[in-house]
């Protein structure tokens, strides 16, 4: 929009639903304030397929059945609807995982932008599922387990580092059937912007650009880091600061595991006797639906008194604000990707817990390749001890070293990207002047 674009941004009722009963004075636009700045993005909502108060976090499965069968009717009406209206349409941005997108963009005479929000390795290993199928590391009922060095543009990775689906050997979930089809799918893009940092995964990007035009454009973050006009917080956010600005510099362990991953009963269990055995100050936050929606104090009894002194337990915050404070000195993370970029930028080691997905990819450049993190647990089930153990490694000035002088080193390739002249800004200009140019031997819908 900052570049003269008119916007039309379509966020789900669902989502909208959630934000707003987090930030009841939001009404129905949520870019309204933006609007104020001068830039031109308009709102609109539309359908997931499921009712709005449709428990999708405990209905897994059921959310994405209709997510993969639903949706895309819902989303074909309100974009006919925009390209109806009269205004000159150029393009469909979606996220890749989205199913539909290059047939609306197609039936509606619009140039598809698929939007990547993972890196760009997770990227390259769902686009050469075919090569990895083909050499038997995935989708056999008996996989190799040997280092997969066949991919164009990424030097090795162990099968145990793929994502959590392309370690499966059931293949046929309605997960699967929608990575199958967002991939075919995302092969029909004229472009692909991704949230990552070309410094960081130059070879990857490089040998994606050769097929597909490619731009890594990240790390996306609002204008204020820690503040931002639109409101995108699914829950109230607890103000942790008074308690944060009473601590040593560097002495609080933040830990959260996201806003939709699930962790179990068992493994909650012995994080939380962990970080009591580790004599460590924390801050956590705890969803209410973080084992399940019906299971809203999964702690250890007595857990909450014994670490009284030097926690903070809350059901959701200001990430950004949080990792941003001076006190915070590590994240006991799930390795979600924003939570990742999130704190290379504050110059904060993770201890790595991932759950699913993308997450145990993400580890493996987080500790593997980059060496600013370590894992909680290198084994499971995991077990308080080791829990205690690795907390203390990464939160001890002497042994979390290592870590802290790594991700600054890091942090360094996200300045230089965002900074004037930088790889993130120069491949968005060049992504916008190839977008104008294809709109112009494309016909555009009136």
């Amino acid at each position: 929009a900052s570049k003269g674009f008119t916007i039309t941004f379509i966020n789900t009722h669902a989502v909208h639903h959630q934000t707003a009963k987090a930030h009841p004075d939001i009404g129905s636009d949520i870019f309204a304030k933006v609007r104020e700045s001068g830039l031109d993005i308009r709102y609109a909502t539309v359908s997931d397929g499921l009712p709005v108060e449709f428990d999708r976090s405990l209905n897994h499965d059921q959310f994405m059945a209709s997510l993969l069968h639903e949706f895309s009717a819902h989303v074909d009406e309100v974009v006919g609807r925009i390209v109806g209206s009269g205004e000159k349409v150029h393009c469909l941005i979606a996220d890749t995982f989205f199913v539909w997108s290059s047939k609306i963009a197609k039936k509606f005479g619009l140039l598809y932008v698929s939007y990547w929000t993972e890196p760009a390795l997770v990227f390259t290993l769902y686009y050469h599922l075919d090569l990895l199928r083909e050499n038997g590391h995935f989708g056999q009922q008996e996989c190799r387990e040997d280092t997969i060095k066949y991919i164009p543009g990424v030097e090795a990775v162990e099968p145990r580092d793929m994502m959590s689906y392309l370690q499966d050997t059931d293949t046929t979930s309605v997960c699967h059937q929608i990575i199958f089809n967002a991939f075919q799918d995302a092969k029909n893009a004229d472009f692909v912007l991704c949230n990552t940092v070309q410094d960081l995964e130059l070879g990857t990007i490089s040998a994606l650009h050769a097929k597909v035009p490619f731009y890594a454009i990240g790390p996306i973050f609002p204008p204020g880091f820690t503040k931002s006009n639109v409101a995108t917080s699914l829950w109230s956010e607890s103000d942790c600061s008074q308690w944060l600005d009473k601590k040593p510099h560097g002495s609080v362990l933040y830990a959260s595991f996201g806003s939709y991953a699930h962790v179990k009963k068992s493994e909650l269990i012995e994080i939380a006797k962990g970080l009591a055995l580790s004599k460590v100050s924390f801050l956590w936050v705890l969803r209410p639906d973080i084992v399940s929606s019906d299971d809203t104090d999964p702690l250890p009894v007595g857990f909450k008194e014994e670490v009284k002194d030097r926690s903070m337990i809350i059901p959701w915050c200001c990430q950004n604000a949080v990792l941003a404070h001076p006190a915070t000195g590590g994240f006991l993370t799930h390795c979600g990707w924003n939570s990742v970029l999130e704190s290379i930028w504050c110059g904060v080691p993770l201890l790595c817990f991932p759950l699913l997905t993308d997450q145990f990819t993400n580890r493996k450049l987080v500790v593997d390749d980059w060496k600013m993190g370590i894992n909680l647990s290198n084994k499971r089930p995991i077990t308080k001890e080791e829990v205690s153990d690795n907390v203390n490694c990464l939160m001890s000035w002497k042994s979390g070293d290592e870590c802290r002088v790594k991700v600054k080193e890091v942090r360094k390739s996200l300045e230089n990207a965002l900074a004037p002249n930088g790889s993130s800004g120069t491949n968005l200009d060049l992504f916008i002047k190839q977008l104008k140019a294809k709109c112009q031997i494309k016909p555009i819908s009136q």
